[in-house]
Order: C-alpha cells, then sequence, then structure tokens
C-alpha cells in the first residue's frame, strides 16, 4: 500500500477526495493525520502555481509522495474573482455564508449568461524524486439567485449546474458531485498518473527481489 499525503486540513474536502480515490491501494492522509502542521505561503499567481508551491514544500518535509490542491470559484461578472483568493475572500476567517450573500449582493441586478462561473482545480503531485505533476479539472456553471442547499461546502450553495438544475450544495447524493464536481475531474486524471508511477514502482520491486533471489 503507497501512503499518500494530501496537503490539506480540510475535512470536507478529504472526505470528497477519499470517496473520488476509494478503491486504490493508498493509505491517504491528512496534514493533520500525518501530525504536519505548517502555515504555507500560497503566493502564487494561479491555481497551478499554489498547488505546486503546497506539494512540494510537504513532499520536501516528508519525503512522501504528496497531493495538493489549489481550487476555487470564478465569476465572470467579478473579473473572475474571487478566483485563487476564494479561501481568503473578504478575509480567511469570515464565514463562507457571509462571503456568499456578498457575491449575490454583487449580482443582483445581473440576469442570464452574464451570470456565468466556474469552479477551477488543480492539483498537483510531488514525489520524493523530484518530480511534480499537475492536472486540471473545470465545472461550469452560474451564480445562483439565492443561496440553495446544505448538502456542499463553500460556494456550494450559489453555484448553480445548469444540467442537473440544483446548485452543487442541492445535489441529492455526494455520488452525483464527486463525478462530476470540478476537483473530481482533476482527480480523475491525477489518479491515472499514481496508478501509473506504483505499477512503475512494484516493477521495480520486483526486479529487486529477482535479483536478490539470484
Amino acid at each position: 500500500m503507497m501512503r499518500i499525503i494530501f496537503a490539506t486540513n480540510n475535512e470536507g474536502k478529504m472526505n470528497e477526495i477519499r470517496d473520488i480515490l476509494d478503491g486504490m491501494d493508498i493509505e491517504l492522509l491528512s496534514l493533520k493525520d500525518a501530525g504536519i502542521d505548517i502555515d504555507i505561503k500560497e503566493d502564487g499567481e494561479t491555481f497551478e502555481e499554489n498547488a505546486i508551491i503546497k506539494a512540494e514544500t510537504v513532499c520536501r518535509m516528508t519525503g512522501e509522495v504528496v497531493l495538493a490542491d489549489d481550487s476555487g470559484l470564478e465569476v465572470d461578472y467579478l473579473n473572475k474573482a474571487p478566483g485563487v483568493y476564494s479561501s481568503r475572500f473578504l478575509g480567511e476567517k469570515t464565514p463562507y455564508s457571509v462571503k456568499n450573500k456578498y457575491i449575490l449582493d454583487q449580482l443582483k441586478d445581473v440576469e442570464g449568461e452574464k451570470r456565468s462561473a466556474r469552479f477551477v482545480c488543480v492539483i498537483a503531485c510531488s514525489f520524493p524524486d523530484g518530480r511534480t505533476v499537475t492536472r486540471k479539472g473545470v465545472l461550469e456553471g452560474y451564480i445562483s439567485k439565492e443561496i440553495r442547499g446544505t448538502n456542499g461546502f463553500g460556494y456550494d450553495p450559489i453555484f448553480y449546474v445548469p444540467e442537473y438544475n440544483c446548485t452543487t450544495a442541492e445535489m441529492p447524493t455526494s455520488d452525483l458531485k464527486n463525478k462530476i464536481s470540478h476537483r473530481a475531474k482533476a482527480l480523475e486524471a491525477i489518479k491515472e498518473v499514481l496508478l501509473e508511477h506504483m505499477a512503475q514502482r512494484k516493477s521495480r520491486e520486483a526486479k529487486h527481489e529477482d535479483s536478490n533471489s539470484k
């Protein structure tokens, strides 16, 4: 079993990630699970830069395979804000109920296609050999007219997905959200990277055992 650290302490996010990666032969740990207490400065200008900063920082500390994501909401009418500042929007400790209401207030007179928005997620995977790869996932949608649903977290209650006629916080099952979400799309892509790495590692181990038996 391969041990992987996901560089987050967000339990809602970890639950989502565990669901999506379920079935893989891995032990998935949050920073807290791994006993890591660190405040990483996310000063990148893009989702990709911030994900790489987090993954490589923790990888250097631990020598483990590390995943990290940077994700957020882009609202076109707000010039793609909050974007990379999504978690720090209006202040890091500001409740999402306040952030969501602020965005709704900014768009109160905006109609139709002008309410377009998207969730973006970039996941970085850093390996102890110095390699880092990234994968991106996007979920397109609109900002709803009101806060709707209680099944998600963050900006989920105001992100409307027209194909399902509901916000991501109104989706009836986590299975559905984990199938279409920006994070799910990025994780599915990074899963292929992990599976390839695991296959290569098993091959090396098999060759090593074979050479030792001769």
